[in-house]
Parts: C-alpha cells; sequence; structure tokens
C-alpha cells in the first residue's frame, strides 16, 4: 500500500486495494430502497395531511359544506396509515426486521384495507354522477367523488409501492443476516 509522502511496500504498485474499496451490493440496495420508502413515506404523509385537513374543515365548519364536503366513512380508519409508516421509519436506523414486518403487516390492515373500502364505499355515487351528471358532495367545485377516487388512485400506488421496496428491503436484510451467520 502507498502512503501518502511515504514509500510504497514492496512488490506492489498501488492498485491492489480496488478490490477492498467496494461495498457489497446488499448494502448498496439497502441504503437506496431506505431511501425510496422515505421518499413515498413523505408522499403518503402530505397525502395524509391533506385528508386530515378536509376532515377538520368538515367537522369544524371552518368552510361551508357546498365548498367541502364532510369525508367519507374510509376515511376515518385511514387515519391510521401514518402508523405503518412511522413504523417503518424506526426500522431504518438499526435494520430492524420485526418493526419493517409489522409496518408491512399493518400497512395491509391500515393503510390498503380502508382503501379498498373507500373504493367501494364511493362506487355508487361514482356510478351517479358519471351517468346522470348528478353530484351533491364538493371539494372546492369539484365532485368530492372525482376528488376523493384520485386520492385513492394514488394512495394505492403509493401503498402498493412501499410494500414492494419493504419486501425487497427485507430480503436484502435477510441476505446480509445470513452472511454474517455463515462468518
Amino acid at each position: 500500500m502507498a502512503s501518502r509522502g511515504g514509500p510504497r511496500a514492496t512488490g506492489t504498485d498501488g492498485s491492489d486495494f480496488q478490490h477492498r474499496e467496494r461495498v457489497a451490493s446488499h448494502y448498496q440496495m439497502s441504503v437506496a430502497l431506505k431511501s425510496e420508502i422515505k421518499r413515498l413515506i413523505y408522499v403518503h404523509v402530505g397525502l395524509w395531511l391533506l385528508l386530515l385537513a378536509q376532515m377538520c374543515v368538515g367537522h369544524l365548519k371552518l368552510l361551508p359544506h357546498d365548498r367541502v364536503a364532510m369525508p367519507y366513512q374510509w376515511e376515518y380508519p385511514y387515519l391510521l396509515s401514518i402508523l405503518p409508516s412511522l413504523l417503518g421509519l424506526l426500522s431504518f436506523p438499526r435494520n430492524n426486521i420485526s418493526y419493517l414486518v409489522l409496518s408491512m403487516i399493518s400497512t395491509g390492515l391500515f393503510s390498503v384495507a380502508p382503501l379498498i373500502y373507500g373504493a367501494m364505499e364511493m362506487f355508487p355515487m361514482a356510478q351517479q354522477l358519471y351517468r346522470h351528471g348528478k353530484a351533491y358532495r364538493f371539494i372546492f367545485g369539484f365532485s368530492a367523488v372525482s376528488v376523493m377516487y384520485l386520492v385513492v388512485v394514488v394512495a394505492a400506488q403509493v401503498h402498493g409501492w412501499q410494500l414492494y421496496y419493504s419486501k425487497k428491503l427485507l430480503d436484502s436484510w435477510f441476505t446480509s443476516t445470513q452472511e454474517k451467520k455463515k462468518k
């Protein structure tokens, strides 16, 4: 090995350290997946805050009901969807597998299930809107069912990608723990 100003070790040209400079692929993947999941969690928090604001405005009657409609029933259990995201964030610093698994399971229960219920709850109103052109609930002049279906579609994609990346992250963590056990 070569030092900055000193002599080189005998029998080397200073380039034999390259193989020790690489980071193992599962560590690189872990960092990249954590970054993607954090981005998705931030998008989820943004959606969550919008729904929370709509619920507060609707219940506290800060704006008239023709401006912001009362929330649909699926929005109440969806407020619990912040818990899986927090569990996911808590799993990152020390690669805590149990927190990540709990986050994935509770994402299905508190995030995906209310979205499915919401799509089914709003379907008759969406049918009425598109067949007859009648909407009874509005959010800032737009049909509430259209706006909330858009929220459901975006949230379903966010949670779907979050689950996909969490599974890949879990696999990369299992790879690293298996390699540690072999040593």
